[in-house]
């Protein structure tokens, strides 16, 4: 039996130093920390409130209880007494056919838009880009006094183009005096100031197709309606659900537009949307109450709403 001679070990990597630890994981809580001030802020600002609707959707809560009287415990009569009302039922349907109107407007328009910055030169791209940009950035209030002087019935813009074209006379038309022209309008107001947001995004997102796949199914035969739908509208996919989702919800709680048409002269419920309604409720008749129950149901229905897109998105995580 022969003993084996140990391996010298080379002076160089005798002495080198032991490795240092890495320091990832000294800096590992560091994002939770970070993101401490963010819930924080969330939780203050939104849990609040929030807690406050649930308890008051539950209380009788209205005027004698803004002068000091202690609010009582009703149960479900707020609820009820909204599920029970035709008029409830009848703005949350208008609503949801104002919020799919404007939603589907928005979103083929921006798409529209962000097809056509793909295709146009540079500097007519950055030209419409810059108009984007400053119809996005435009004040609401500023928004609707353009529109206002656009729809003005004795002075306004579209009367007197329109009554320019033979055998029509618009002169004096009040397009807010009929719900459907006034919801019309709303539409159109709501979607122009939308549009741009869409429109950028799914521009983005059209830069990020490679353009080595579009080559590759030219080469095998696909036309541009089949690049469309096989390659572009599949890489959008994800993109897209998430801006008509933030659309139906931006649309189904919208408010400002609506109060302010109903400023320039049709004042009624025949012109209430949800964000009106609740409002007209608390405010305008003292029933915080229900107002806070009609609150919980739109709150409700927009996470019904919502659940789709985040059940799409776990399926994608557990791929």
């Amino acid at each position: 039996m022969t003993a084996t001679a140990p391996v010298p070990v080379p002076d160089t990597v005798a002495n080198q130093p032991p490795p240092r630890r890495p320091r990832k994981t000294r800096f590992a809580s560091l994002p939770y920390w970070l993101s401490v001030p963010a819930i924080l802020t969330l939780l203050v600002g939104m849990g609040y409130p929030l807690v406050w609707q649930v308890f008051n959707s539950f209380r009788e809560y209205g005027l004698a209880q803004q002068f000091g009287q202690a609010p009582t415990f009703v149960g479900l009569d707020n609820y009820t007494q909204l599920l029970t009302d035709g008029e409830f039922w009848a703005v949350l349907l208008k609503s949801i056919a104002f919020m799919a109107v404007t939603a589907s407007a928005t979103m083929i328009a921006g798409i529209g838009l962000a097809v056509l910055m793909k295709s146009i030169p540079s500097w007519s791209r950055i030209a419409l880009q810059v108009a984007l940009l400053l119809a996005w950035a435009m004040p609401i209030v500023a928004q609707m006094t353009v529109w206002n002087w656009l729809i003005d019935d004795r002075n306004g813009v579209l009367n007197y183009v329109l009554t320019l074209l033979p055998g029509l006379d618009m002169t004096g038309h009040n397009w807010l005096v009929n719900p459907w022209s006034f919801f019309g309008v709303a539409s159109l107001i709501i979607t122009w100031a939308s549009v741009p947001f869409v429109a950028l995004s799914v521009y983005a997102g059209l830069t990020q197709v490679s353009d080595e796949v579009k080559e590759a199914a030219q080469l095998d035969g696909a036309g541009e309606f089949s690049m469309l739908r096989r390659i572009t509208l599949p890489i959008l996919r994800p993109i897209l659900v998430i801006l008509l989702l933030l659309q139906f919800i931006w649309d189904l709680r919208v408010y400002a537009q609506i109060e302010l048409l109903q400023g320039f002269g049709a004042r009624g419920g025949k012109y209430d949307l949800l964000g009106t309604y609740i409002y007209g409720l608390g405010v305008g008749q003292g029933h915080f109450g229900v107002a806070a129950a009609a609150a919980m149901l739109v709150m409700l229905f927009t996470i019904a709403l919502s659940w789709f897109y985040v059940r799409e998105l776990l399926k994608e995580d557990g791929q």
